[in-house]
């Protein structure tokens, strides 16, 4: 949580443009001695073996996330925050469609892998209590959320991003939803205005910024949506540099619900890579759904993803 006195209006503009004037020397030197002492690329995994050589979450971009209404869209995304915190990264989640209890909550049952609400569970006081004290170990330091109720505008929003990017070192900062910063649906002016502003953000201070967005309506649930669906303006697709769709297979669910045979190698959801500017795949990743923990996993039956450990999935 952040403190309520912080005056974020001072981060509402950004610096003077004339501190962006330089010489081109100064790119020449900067060039040189990246040929000289070349650096590992500070990238990022999803936390899915399919997607670890295909895609990564790089420093100065922004990611949209998109899918319809239910399709999974925070639970993939407080799942991919848990893995980034596993990576030493620095998080805030930012989300106008969850109260922080509700955020946390989520993400504690994918961390433990279990309902911890089960009341299976024996001496299930101190179970509880045990999970909560490694989830702090684990999130201290790592994990903020801006605990905001009521209307937000789009200043308000790039005032806080930039002061958690630029007080608080935040790497990865969740914005849920896109939709959520507007008016209008329809002010397609102002959707653009607020993501160039988070782009901006994102590249100057070196941050990636995780945006979550809706899809239109689509006639038929089962139809696998494109980047060409997301709602509002063509520009947010257009600026941000990587969009990911979540879309559950509608298909498999109605088939179950019938009664019909189902392969276990049918995928319970397709996170669909439709754009990654910097990166050369764009590709479909194939996940199912463990109810128990709410988190997606690389195969059916497979295991749980554990964070704690520290190591690679």
């Amino acid at each position: 949580m952040q403190p309520e006195d912080i005056d974020f209006q001072k981060y509402l503009q950004e610096t003077e443009q004339y501190q962006k004037v330089r010489p081109v020397s100064v790119f020449i030197n900067e060039i040189e001695e990246r040929l000289k002492n070349p650096k590992p690329e500070n990238k990022c995994f999803m936390p899915w073996s399919a997607a670890e050589m295909s895609f990564h979450f790089r420093p100065g971009e922004v990611t949209v996330y998109a899918g319809s209404n239910g399709g999974g869209k925070s639970l993939i995304t407080g799942q991919i925050a848990l893995s980034l915190i596993k990576q030493n990264q620095k998080i805030c989640i930012a989300s106008f469609e969850m109260k922080p209890m509700k955020t946390i909550g989520r993400m504690l049952r994918q961390f433990t892998g279990e309902d911890l609400e089960n009341p299976l569970i024996k001496d299930k006081a101190i179970h509880f209590k045990d999970a909560l004290n490694k989830f702090e170990k684990f999130t201290n330091d790592k994990l903020w959320l801006y605990d905001q109720q009521g209307t937000i505008t789009p200043n308000q929003v790039i005032a806080v991003t930039r002061y958690c990017v630029v007080e608080l070192g935040i790497q990865h900062m969740f914005i849920d939803s896109l939709m959520k910063c507007m008016k209008a649906e329809d002010d397609y002016n102002a959707q653009k205005s607020f993501v160039d502003e988070l782009t901006s953000i994102a590249r100057d201070h070196n941050a990636h910024i995780h945006l979550v967005h809706h899809i239109r309506k689509l006639g038929n649930q089962e139809l696998m949506p494109s980047k060409t669906d997301l709602k509002g303006t063509g520009a947010v697709a257009d600026q941000v540099d990587n969009v990911l769709l979540m879309h559950r297979n509608k298909k498999k669910e109605h088939d179950l619900s019938q009664g019909k045979e189902v392969s276990d190698d049918v995928c319970d959801a397709y996170l669909m890579c439709e754009k990654q500017r910097n990166g050369e795949h764009e590709e479909w990743y194939q996940l199912w759904y463990h109810r128990e923990s709410q988190q997606f996993i690389d195969t059916p039956h497979g295991q749980v993803m554990v964070f704690e450990d520290g190591g690679r999935f």
